[in-house]
């Protein structure tokens, strides 16, 4: 019996049909790891422990690494925080200093992810004003290459930064070399106000029927603008100084870096674009002679499309017309003519 049953199994397998897989196999995950192989015995590499953990100086060092070198955006936002929560903390915690700190994170201004340039800009209000105004000459560089990136979205996130500066730096930024001029000409790119003869005042392709965006953008320029502005043509009010205060200041040391810096002894040749305006009238008489024009017509554009534009552009016309005003007389012509530009 066992011997016929086997017999009788055995010719069934010859008359089964035999089922074939057909078409492509499954392609495997990205990260499918291999665990065919066998090994007698694991191999790790040494490793140092230590139940001492890295103190606040390291800590921070390695967060400043990662915020200015890291290749992921989350690593960068994240190390800005840690770095944002130190330098807020009482006592801030900052030894590497705030020349340093700046010079490291600057570049970031243009960063193409969104939430570290947010993230900076709050870094940036932590700092003490009276440490970051000596890093005035650096930070606005990065600035205008911000306000001047094809994104719209750095291009507009730059101005969060130039405001910072303006409340933290205003008298230093329009008096270093290129801060009055190259910043003004920065501005007129970016709002499309033209500075050439051949289309004086306006681009040869105006803005006409800005969208919400646009307009919303193009107030916070012209605002931002007021602001320099107002900074640079302010007017000048010093007492005269007394007998004894007069010797004080004749031999008493000059408290700045670089003291004598306008006068340009040691560095090199600079054009009108990265001269020093020490002073109100210098910045009014270059204003007048290359940036009044092309701005007065862009604000008389800018009001013809009404809305948060045209209510920003009446504020930076009041603003010239307080800065400018008195620039009649002190040049030698007549006032109406100035005034007839208004």
């Amino acid at each position: 019996m066992g011997s016929s049953a086997r017999k009788k199994a055995e010719k069934k397998k010859d008359f089964q049909k035999p089922k074939y897989k057909v078409g492509k196999a499954k392609p495997k995950a990205s990260n499918f790891t291999d665990t065919s192989f066998k090994s007698k015995a694991i191999v790790m590499n040494q490793q140092s422990l230590s139940t001492i953990a890295p103190d606040v100086v390291q800590q921070f060092k390695h967060n400043l690494s990662l915020a200015s070198s890291s290749r992921s955006d989350k690593q960068r936002r994240d190390a800005l925080a840690y770095l944002t929560s130190q330098l807020s903390s009482h006592p801030p915690v900052n030894p590497v200093g705030t020349n340093i700190l700046l010079s490291k994170l600057l570049p970031l201004i243009s960063d193409s992810s969104t939430p570290v340039r947010s993230q900076l800009l709050k870094l940036l209000r932590t700092l003490p004003e009276d440490e970051a105004k000596h890093s005035t000459e650096q930070a606005i560089m990065f600035i205008r290459a911000g306000m001047t990136h094809l994104s719209a979205d750095i291009s507009g996130d730059s101005l969060g930064v130039m405001e910072w500066l303006l409340d933290v730096a205003e008298d230093e930024l329009v008096t270093i070399p290129g801060g009055w001029v190259k910043t003004l000409s920065t501005f007129c790119v970016t709002m499309g106000w033209s500075l050439s003869s051949a289309a004086p005042g306006w681009t040869s392709a105006p803005r006409t029927g800005l969208r919400a965006k646009d307009a919303q953008t193009l107030a916070r320029q012209i605002s931002t603008l007021s602001r320099f502005l107002q900074a640079g043509l302010k007017s000048e009010t010093a007492a005269a100084p007394g007998p004894e205060e007069y010797w004080d200041n004749l031999y008493r040391l000059p408290r700045s870096s670089n003291a004598f810096e306008y006068l340009n002894l040691l560095g090199s040749r600079r054009d009108e674009e990265g001269e020093m305006y020490p002073n109100r009238e210098a910045r009014q008489q270059v204003f007048y002679r290359r940036f009044f024009d092309p701005v007065t017509k862009g604000i008389e554009k800018v009001k013809k499309e009404g809305g948060a534009a045209g209510r920003a552009a009446v504020g930076l016309d009041q603003v010239l017309k307080d800065g400018m005003g008195d620039y009649a007389a002190s040049a030698g012509m007549d006032a109406q003519d100035l005034l007839n530009l208004w």
